[in-house]
C-alpha cells in the first residue's frame, strides 16, 4: 500500500505537502488551520529582527487571467515580509507547536548583511521550538537596499558567508530558498550547500510586471497611481520552476549527495507535485494555490498523488524521486541519438530488402514486401 509519509533531513512529514512562506502562514491562527486540514508542514511568513521597517501597501496583488477571464493563471504580489514583531512570532511559534506537536513548523528568516543579526534571529527562533529554518535569500522586491532577499541570493559569495554564520549556530535543519532571478541557479545553491545548509528550496517568485491598465495607462497593481515590480507566481511559472528544480537536483546528485530539495512554483494538483518529485524534490510547497483554493486543497493533493503512486506501483516518495532526471541531456546528444536511430532503421530496412527471388521467405513475406515499397 502506498504511503505519503516521508522523512527529510530527519524531519518526519506525514505527507510531502508544505505551506510555502507567505500569507498562508502569516500568523498562528492560519498555521493551526493548515495543520488541522492535514498539511505535512508549514513555513511561516518570513520574520526579521526589526519589523518596524516593514510597511505594506494596498492593493498589493495583481492577477493574470486566462482568455476566459475567469481562471487565474498568474499572480503578482508586491507584499513584504511579516510586519509583526519577532516577540509576537516567538510566542506564536510556541503556541503552534503546542497545538500540533507532530506538525513540521519551519521558520522563514531574513536579515540584513550582519552576522550578529542573523545569529540572534536564528537562536531566538530556534529556542521557540521550530523544527527547521528556511533562509529567505530570494524575495524579489522590498528591501534590496538593505541587501536582503534576492539581493543577497544573487551574490553567491555573500550568500555562502551568511549561510556559514547560520550553520554556526543552528542546531536544526536549514534550507536556503533560491531566487529564480539569476542566470544559473546552481551557483548560489552550491554556495549554500558548501556552507553546510541541509537543503535548497526552489523557486521563489519571478520579478515581474503583471500588466498595464489600458484605461488608466497605469501599471498594476496601482497604488496611488504608481507601482513597483513584484513577484510572479501561480501555475504559469511551473515550467520555469521545474527546470530550475531539475538543475538543483542534478547539482545535489553530482556534488552534494544526501542533501534535500523542496520544490515549489505553480503547484495546484497532485499531478503537479508528482512532476516536481520526479525531478528530484523531497517535499513540495504550495503558497499561491492556497490563496486561490483554500487550505482544504491539501486533501485533493494527497488523493491525486496517491492515485498516481498506486497506478505506477510506487510505495513511497523515494521510489520515484528523481526518476526523470536521467532523461535530460544536451542538444548535441539529442542530435547524435536521433541520427543513430535513423541510421539503424535505414540499415534494418536495407537488410530486409530481398536481393533476388531465392531470398523471399514465406514467414517474412509481408515485411519483405513493405521494405521494397515507397
Amino acid at each position: 500500500m502506498s504511503t505519503l509519509a516521508t522523512t527529510v533531513d530527519g524531519l518526519n512529514f506525514k505527507n510531502p505537502f508544505v505551506i510555502g512562506s507567505g500569507p498562508p502562514g502569516t500568523n498562528v491562527k492560519v498555521i493551526k488551520r493548515a495543520f488541522k486540514e492535514g498539511w505535512g508542514g508549514v513555513i511561516a511568513k518570513t520574520v526579521s529582527l526589526d519589523s518596524s521597517k516593514v510597511i505594506n501597501v494596498s492593493p498589493r496583488y495583481g492577477k493574470l487571467h486566462a482568455n476566459d477571464g475567469k481562471e487565474v493563471i498568474g499572480w503578482e504580489n508586491i507584499e513584504l515580509i511579516s510586519d509583526r514583531k519577532l516577540e509576537t512570532w516567538i510566542d506564536e511559534f510556541k503556541e503552534a507547536k503546542d497545538a500540533h506537536p507532530d506538525g513540521i513548523l519551519i521558520a522563514s528568516v531574513m536579515e540584513e548583511y550582519n552576522k550578529d543579526g542573523w545569529c540572534e534571529l536564528i537562536e531566538r527562533c530556534q529556542d521557540a521550538g521550530v523544527d527547521a529554518f528556511e533562509l529567505n535569500f530570494s524575495c524579489p522586491h522590498g528591501m534590496p537596499e538593505r541587501k536582503m532577499g534576492a539581493a543577497m541570493g544573487q551574490d553567491p559569495e555573500m550568500l555562502e558567508e551568511v549561510c556559514g554564520w547560520v550553520m554556526g549556530v543552528s542546531k536544526i535543519p536549514a534550507w536556503a530558498k533560491m531566487t529564480p532571478n539569476i542566470t544559473h541557479i546552481e551557483e548560489p545553491s552550491a554556495a549554500a550547500l558548501r556552507a553546510g545548509c541541509h537543503g535548497i528550496s526552489a523557486i521563489n517568485t519571478i520579478r515581474s510586471v503583471i500588466g498595464v491598465n489600458l484605461d488608466t495607462l497605469r501599471p498594476e497593481p496601482s497604488v496611488e497611481g504608481y507601482t513597483t515590480p513584484g513577484g510572479y507566481s501561480s501555475k504559469a511559472v511551473k515550467p520555469i520552476a521545474l527546470r530550475m528544480c531539475m538543475e538543483v537536483a542534478q547539482l545535489i546528485k553530482k556534488d552534494f549527495p544526501g542533501r534535500s530539495l523542496s520544490g515549489l512554483g505553480g503547484v495546484e494538483t497532485g499531478a503537479d507535485a508528482a512532476q516536481f518529485i520526479l525531478l528530484g524534490s523531497d517535499t513540495v510547497q504550495v503558497c499561491t494555490g492556497v490563496m486561490k483554493f483554500g487550505y482544504g486543497m491539501v486533501q485533493g493533493l494527497c488523493d491525486e498523488l496517491l492515485e498516481f503512486m498506486e497506478g505506477k506501483g510506487f510505495e513511497t516518495i523515494d521510489d520515484f524521486k528523481g526518476a526523470s532526471l536521467p532523461y535530460f541531456t544536451s542538444h548535441t546528444e539529442l542530435v547524435r541519438m536521433q541520427a543513430e536511430r535513423k541510421a539503424k532503421q535505414a540499415a534494418e530496412k536495407e537488410a530486409a530488402m530481398v536481393k533476388n527471388d531465392a531470398e523471399w521467405d514465406g514467414d517474412d513475406f509481408v515485411k519483405q514486401s513493405d521494405a521494397l515499397s515507397r
